[in-house]
């Protein structure tokens, strides 16, 4: 769905798992600058928002997903996942009740499978599922704005800031009353800085939360069975993921940014040397340069100065070995 922002001034349209918003707005490092400071907004209406309504809603969701969402109280943000049989992540999807109906936002294009697994599983529950892409867009307030959400829009407010869920058909004078507008690639450059995780970028068709730090924000150890229960319980217990997420300061002296899919080495062994993991998403931050996420296995020294493709790399544990 194409944005209708992309209509202001510089706007350069993102590509791949982003496109139909800006990558940016003429001035990537200014748009970081100030989402820092906590200034203007950033259009997200390119991500699928799913609803949940009807008075089983929240503990029909608890029993489905990783997070224990049946006494959600009303406007508190939470974050969940959905695992396969194996424990393998699915979905994650950012999650907000207004007191009658449940609010989330998930990656672009995946809400139709979302609701397809959500519809197999309501049985007898008075729940109501839906597919509100179309006439409801996300824009996201950075941490520290002062800007007062438009009346009719439900908020989701987290330490990383407000996402609220507009109707589609305001969203221009939204922009016009909220800027300026900043870019995914802004954004997406303050997520790697966070390290915060997000599926189809640090995770492929194998990977489990703990190894992207998902423990304890969006899986609750303490809950009843979910599907992927089991292996969640299992390597909790009784031993260690396979890989781990790591935050890289990359070499930046280098042009180009190694891009999703990069092999990671240990630098003593070079470029033939043995792939220990990949870069999962990579940015350059307004003051800390060229930085990426990669998730490489477990053990990896710590202290071992990494390539990324032919790019030295300096690691920063996110999730312990």
């Amino acid at each position: 769905m194409k944005s209708p922002l992309l209509s202001l001034p510089g706007a350069v349209p993102a590509e791949g798992r982003d496109e139909g918003v800006a990558a940016h707005y003429g001035d990537l490092f200014r748009e970081q600058r100030a989402l820092a400071d906590g200034n203007g907004f950033v259009d997200l209406s390119h991500r699928g928002i799913v609803t949940v309504t009807g008075e089983d809603r929240l503990s029909w969701l608890h029993l489905l997903l990783t997070q224990h969402v049946s006494d959600l109280a009303p406007h508190r943000a939470t974050e969940a996942l959905i695992l396969s049989a194996n424990g393998h992540i699915e979905h994650a999807m950012y999650l907000v009740d207004d007191g009658a109906t449940v609010w989330m936002h998930v990656e672009p294009d995946s809400q139709d499978a979302l609701i397809a697994y959500l519809e197999s599983m309501k049985f007898f529950y008075r729940v109501e599922v839906a597919d509100r892409t179309g006439d409801i867009a996300l824009v996201h307030l950075p941490a520290g704005s002062i800007a007062e959400a438009p009346d009719g829009a439900t908020v989701r407010e987290t330490p990383q800031g407000r996402d609220l869920f507009l109707p589609r058909a305001d969203l221009e004078a939204f922009a016009a009353a909220h800027g300026p507008a900043a870019g995914i690639l802004a954004y997406e450059a303050l997520r790697v800085e966070g390290h915060r995780p997000r599926v189809g970028f640090e995770t492929d068709h194998r990977t489990i939360p703990h190894e992207l730090g998902w423990i304890g924000t969006a899986v609750h150890l303490q809950k009843g069975c979910y599907r992927g229960q089991e292996t969640v319980a299992r390597v909790h217990n009784l031993g260690k993921p396979p890989r781990r997420l790591v935050f890289l300061h990359l070499d930046g002296s280098e042009v180009h940014l190694p891009g999703h899919g990069t092999p990671v080495r240990l630098a003593a062994d070079g470029e033939e040397g043995r792939q220990l993991g990949f870069v999962t998403t990579s940015a350059r931050h307004h003051e800390l340069g060229p930085i990426a996420l990669a998730l490489v296995k477990r053990n990896v020294p710590v202290d071992a100065e990494l390539l990324a493709g032919d790019t030295a790399a300096a690691q920063e544990p996110v999730v312990e070995p």
